[in-house]
């Protein structure tokens, strides 16, 4: 059972009683007749073959409440586009397969491209982009929410208690972002969030000073979680990241464009387990290297936003203080497992460690070098304004693709 305590200045919703699935279900039914409610799920062909997502189509068959479910599929050819439609077909919900690598939708992505209006990667981030692009389009949902495809551990009250908080009309959020343990397998997971942006937020505050940026980011219980659910209105001027800062990311957007009293966040599991990143210490390129140089990119681009000016000398302090905080977060964890009977790997977390700091400098030298970047996939709004036809695109490619392959 969760503690009662509001840290930070976002609202936390914990999991106090829990509360019995059917009883939350029904009222969600209920909600859904004044706020029709959406998921959306970004996902790789290789995991509809992976462990985790038949436990999730089959927890998902059992929901009552969903109006629509968008699937944003990547790297997947004409053959695996057909296989993921049968494996999607029973689902009872409405259901639509955005194939992102389909001549349709990349015929789309081409024309944004000439404008200078796509998103610069493959990845997570432009998958979701899409999905929220389609979300637009459609208008069949007011209230979504968003997970991975990799949880091994899915229950559809993982999915219930995510998109309570927005689909409640006596709430006022606007935003909600999901939380939970990172414990499996009898040892504390979740190393990038632990160990490099909780103390890399710290040591943000004792370089730069207090902000309130600051405050806000360190009041997310897991700022990395891939869970999180919100408003349709949000989706029309948010400007995401389209690497491994998209959660970072869309944290900062909310931050932005909306007062604190309007995001929350809410306790959705207490066993999570997903697929684990390689730690890839000699490969800047992948794993969790790669996503350490991103999250602390889009920390500094978003606190230049802010005011403040960064130079090596100001990386090399942020990376001197982090490494002394992060150290003390290691022993933390370790007295943290040991008094619950938990595996704990002292030398591998302080591997972590040293290898986030070095690439800490490795951010910063990016975020130097590359002063005439773009970062952002651009917002709806502005694509809209560009090429006003492009909701229509977008839901006709995915009706073809959907009547010529699937009838």
């Amino acid at each position: 059972m969760a503690d009662f305590h509001q840290n930070g200045i976002i609202t936390t919703l914990h999991n106090l009683a829990e509360r019995p699935l059917g009883e939350m279900e029904r009222e969600l039914l209920k909600y859904s007749k004044q706020r029709p409610l959406g998921l959306i799920l970004p996902c790789l062909y290789s995991e509809l073959e992976g462990p985790a997502m038949p436990n999730i189509l089959a927890e998902l068959k059992q929901v009552p409440y969903l109006n629509q479910i968008i699937i944003g599929l990547d790297r997947a050819d004409k053959d695996q586009y057909i296989r993921a439609l049968n494996f999607f077909k029973d689902l009872p919900q409405d259901f639509r397969i955005l194939w992102n690598d389909g001549p349709r939708l990349q015929a789309i992505d081409n024309d944004l491209r000439e404008l200078g209006l796509a998103p610069k990667e493959k990845g997570k981030g432009c998958n979701v982009w899409y999905c929220m692009g389609y979300t637009l389009a459609t208008n069949k949902a007011e209230s979504v929410a968003l997970h991975d495809c990799d949880i091994v551990t899915y229950t559809r009250e993982l999915l219930a208690r995510l998109i309570y908080p927005v689909a409640n009309p006596r709430f006022n959020y606007e935003f909600c972002k999901g939380y939970y343990a990172r414990v499996s397998s009898d040892k504390i997971n979740g190393r990038v969030c632990r160990l490099l942006v909780t103390p890399l937020l710290r040591a943000l505050k004792k370089v730069i000073g207090p902000m309130e940026y600051l405050e806000y980011m360190d009041s997310y219980r897991y700022s990395l979680a891939g869970e999180f659910s919100f408003r349709r209105d949000v989706l029309t001027d948010l400007r995401i990241p389209s690497d491994w800062g998209l959660e970072i990311g869309v944290l900062s957007e909310m931050h932005r464009n909306y007062a604190n009293n309007r995001l929350c966040q809410v306790d959705i599991a207490d066993n999570y387990d997903h697929k684990h990143q390689d730690l890839s210490l000699n490969d800047k390129t992948n794993g969790l290297s790669r996503m350490s140089i991103d999250i602390a990119k889009a920390l500094f681009r978003k606190l230049a936003t802010q005011g403040i000016v960064f130079t090596p000398e100001t990386f090399r302090s942020i990376k001197a203080t982090y490494y002394r905080i992060a150290l003390d977060f290691v022993e933390t964890y370790h007295n943290d497992a040991i008094m619950n009977g938990l595996q704990h790997d002292l030398h591998e977390e302080e591997k972590s460690v040293e290898m986030f700091s070095k690439n800490i400098i490795e951010a910063g030298q990016v975020f130097l070098e590359n002063t005439y970047a773009t970062p952002f996939i651009p917002s709806w709004n502005r694509v809209v304004s560009a090429m006003p036809e492009i909701f229509e695109r977008i839901q006709d490619a995915v009706e073809e693709d959907h009547r010529e392959f699937f009838g």
